[in-house]
């Protein structure tokens, strides 16, 4: 029954992943601005209402191992991710690497996961693995933010 959940979050998972890339393809074509940039970490904190659980909750050295690497994973979205100045706006300028990016760390996800999912429990595992995806976001989307906002600085005429 164990490695049904951990199947069934993996292909979950990984449409959520490819709809992501046509969302964040999509998002190219309209201007960006701080709201766009801060709600979507500000949603997803809402998941950390799974720990009330005792099933979701995890020791503190993984909680720090979770989001170390979810930094590390934010950084190829942080090189990836710049602004243009067209039209009197300021959007995401499309990457071509971008999906790529995006595939190749849920595949590293998915196959860690089905590796962690043999000595971790269920309910850990999707602690961690939920913290590494806030951590990665968070830190990218503040990283974005920054960039975002320095930009606006430099390039929006007065």
């Amino acid at each position: 029954m164990k490695t049904f959940f951990v199947i069934a979050a993996s292909i979950v998972a990984f449409f959520m992943a490819i709809g992501m890339v046509f969302v964040r393809m999509k998002a190219a074509n309209r201007p960006t601005s701080v709201k766009r940039i801060v709600l979507p970490p500000l949603f997803m904190s809402t998941g950390a209402l799974m720990f009330v659980f005792p099933y979701f909750r995890v020791e503190w050295i993984q909680v720090a191992e979770a989001i170390g690497v979810g930094i590390i994973f934010s950084l190829f979205l942080i090189f990836t991710s710049n602004f243009e100045y067209k039209d009197g706006d300021i959007y995401l300028k499309p990457s071509k690497m971008f999906p790529i990016i995006l595939v190749v760390l849920l595949v590293v996800r998915l196959v860690t996961k089905q590796y962690m999912g043999q000595y971790i429990e269920i309910g850990e595992l999707a602690g961690m693995f939920y913290l590494l995806a806030f951590g990665m976001l968070f830190t990218w989307r503040m990283v974005m933010l920054i960039k975002f906002l320095s930009f606006q600085k430099r390039i929006v005429p007065k």
